[in-house]
């Protein structure tokens, strides 16, 4: 049996096809960190600006996640896919072509547009294609290729970037981004038996859901304390690692520490490097357990306890920020059990939209912690330009990593109080 015609098989192809889009979903809104000395530079902007820059990329992908859960229930993760990765790649091609700050602006827009649509597909077919008791480790194996791009978007975005240009860089995003669209319209489909296949023993039927039941669910998810608290995790816990890693932790170095972008982007890289083993182990751990709310609670105290350690000590040692990037990267799979958390508490035909709706906090967060990071360290600027990049100060970015550090003791609360709740009786 070939593997198109083997649904065990065909699964992780289709799968594969959906993860290469979401991998290059994560170099995108990630490139900002490494490409931040050219961007600022070449477009004239401040802190500020470039923060509002990188975050117009989660703004619409923040607000399109529930119209995407929508979609993906009733459509199916095929033709949603394929089209957000066509979507994104035109994005691309248009950033390359920005002359300008309005221009790079609203082209990382309509990157963000179609990049928005990429991880929700991926988590429903996940949900027609496997089981329930392997959606925890899908969930976090697809937050893992989110490391790997990670790590793609640090120290080797920063040689291409030197080596070929960041707008020829974008030009070969795009090319794979439309090769990619292709694999997925040809390969995934919204179950077996969509794809004239046998079912795989152990994975829920997918009844069709109406307009009229995804309403029902919507209006059920707004009332659901449980989903505010989860959202308010991910918020936390995902906006606070795709600031980090997308944006300030490579200025940080750079300024604290006067590292060049490039040295600065291999700690970067390492926390890249926690996102692609953590959530899947996270995930892993807490499928084998059968619990996600314990794991969730004590992950999001480490992750708030070594974040602090930044804002606290202004200048640790260079092995220290080492560490405290990675273990970042890693623990926010602490958050992404959210997701599976929200996934189980619904029905399996509201699982697109249910999971869009926490999914829709994280990058929520990740759109405002630039901006609000960015505002701090130019309110503790320095007035002075170097290379045509103004120098902001230690204590500046104490400032803004205080606020990303006391988000995810917030998100550590919410799943205190989360776990009291479930203990609970009704």
């Amino acid at each position: 049996m070939s593997a198109f015609s083997d649904p065990t098989k065909r699964r992780w192809l289709a799968w594969g096809a959906l993860a290469t889009v979401f991998l290059l979903v994560n170099v995108h809104r990630l490139s900002t960190g490494v490409l931040s000395e050219n961007l600022t530079a070449d477009f004239a902007i401040s802190a500020a600006q470039l923060g509002t820059l990188h975050a117009s990329f989660f703004l619409i992908y923040a607000a399109i996640q529930i119209p995407t859960g929508v979609l993906a229930d009733r459509v199916g993760p095929r033709h949603v896919g394929a089209g957000g990765a066509a979507v994104l790649s035109l994005g691309a091609v248009g950033f390359a072509f920005s002359n300008g700050y309005l221009a790079a602006l609203f082209s990382r827009a309509v990157i963000g547009l179609g990049s928005g649509v990429i991880f929700i597909s991926t988590l429903r077919f996940c949900a027609n294609w496997f089981r329930t008791d392997e959606f925890g480790t899908m969930t976090g194996l697809t937050a893992g290729v989110a490391g790997l791009g990670a790590i793609l978007a640090t120290t080797p975005l920063a040689v291409a970037a030197v080596t070929i240009g960041w707008q020829r860089m974008f030009f070969g995003l795009a090319g794979v981004g439309f090769l990619a669209a292709v694999a997925v319209y040809v390969l995934a489909r919204s179950s077996p038996e969509a794809a004239g296949l046998e079912p795989i023993d152990g994975v829920p039927e997918q009844p069709s859901v109406s307009l009229a039941a995804t309403g029902d669910y919507l209006r059920e998810l707004v009332r659901d304390p449980d989903q505010w608290l989860l959202s308010v995790v991910f918020f936390s816990g995902m906006g606070t690692i795709l600031t980090l890693i997308g944006l300030w932790g490579v200025p940080y170095l750079v300024v604290v520490y006067e590292l060049d972008v490039t040295t600065a982007s291999y700690y970067t890289l390492l926390g890249s490097l926690g996102m692609l083993v953590g959530p899947p182990a996270i995930g892993w751990i807490s499928d084998r357990l059968e619990r996600r709310l314990l794991p969730m609670a004590i992950g999001l105290a480490l992750f708030a306890l070594v974040l602090g350690i930044i804002p606290i000590l202004g200048r640790p040692p260079l092995f220290v920020v080492a560490l405290v990037y990675f273990l970042c990267g890693f623990l926010v799979g602490a958050a992404v059990l959210s997701l599976s958390v929200v996934k189980e508490r619904y029905p399996t035909e509201a699982s697109g939209v249910a999971t869009a709706t926490v999914n829709t906090a994280g990058f929520i967060g990740a759109t405002i912690f630039p901006a609000v990071m960015g505002v701090a360290l130019d309110t503790y600027r320095t007035g002075d330009v170097v290379g045509g990049t103004v120098v902001y100060t230690e204590f500046g970015y104490r400032v803004a990593f205080a606020i990303i550090a006391g988000a995810v003791a917030v998100a550590f609360l919410c799943s205190v109080l989360l776990l009291v709740r479930d203990r609970t009786p009704a």
